[in-house]
């Protein structure tokens, strides 16, 4: 894998930097990542509004790093219904 690119835990780090999250999870192979993200920051907030607060939390790495990423984006009640 290319050392430019970045890891999981990096974009979980990034993540969990900019956004009070219960409960955070990311996978992916330096390009293509997917993230579970639990936040009450999402409570009454749309798919797209959530995903955008992702983006935020992420900023310019997300242009710079990512290159797909597939988010679940669950308020903690969310996230304990799906057990």
């Amino acid at each position: 894998m290319d050392t430019d690119l970045p890891t999981p835990e990096e974009l979980q780090r990034a993540i969990g930097a900019g956004l009070d999250c219960e409960w955070l999870q990311v996978g992916g192979d330096g390009r293509h990542f997917d993230a579970v993200v639990v936040s009450t920051a999402f409570e009454g907030k749309s798919r797209i509004e959530r995903h955008r607060l992702v983006y935020a939390a992420l900023g310019d790495r997300m242009r710079q790093w990512v290159h797909a990423l597939s988010m679940k984006t669950l308020t903690p009640e969310e996230h304990r219904r799906a057990g």
